[in-house]
């Protein structure tokens, strides 16, 4: 079995019993898509989502420089599953290599979620509040109190 050292996958029980899981979303400066060819290379399989900036509503306003970046994509790797994408013009942290990564919650409930991300986030920083999206999911992202960047996501067709 091959493993990437930075691919990390828990299965958990909240206090209510509901399993989650946990798996790491990589940031890039815009070689997301080669990154992951080459991981699909590796691990074979197909990415399970894969979107472009481009394909994003007009409203969120996105530059030409950034439609062709990775918004988004999924490769399962085992049980775990492996995302990432570019990082588009805007607001947030330019992306420094070595701490480009998130921890993505999986949860069961929109309950579960909203307790999840209001106990990580307090005392650090909200980058996107937990909301409803045009991709499907209930999803917001923070940065906790030590540091570490953690997006918390409810596909709306689970829960």
């Amino acid at each position: 079995m091959r493993y990437l050292e930075f691919n990390l996958e828990f299965n958990l029980e909240l206090k209510q019993g509901a399993p989650m899981s946990l798996n790491i979303y990589l940031t890039f400066n815009g070689n997301c898509r080669e990154v992951f060819e080459h991981y699909k290379s590796v691990f074979g399989g197909d990415f399970i989502a894969f979107q472009t900036f481009g394909d994003a509503p007009p409203d969120m306003d996105i530059a030409d420089g950034d439609k062709d970046k990775v918004m988004h994509v999924s490769l399962p790797v085992g049980s775990s599953t492996l995302m990432g994408s570019d990082s588009a013009q805007g607001p947030g942290a330019p992306v420094v290599v070595g701490t480009n990564f998130s921890i993505s919650i999986v949860g069961e409930s929109k309950h579960q979620c909203d307790d999840l991300f209001d106990k990580i986030s307090r005392g650090g920083e909200v980058m996107m509040a937990m909301q409803e999206t045009f991709w499907g999911s209930y999803f917001g992202m923070c940065r906790d109190r030590y540091g570490i960047n953690w997006m918390i996501n409810l596909d709306m067709g689970e829960g």
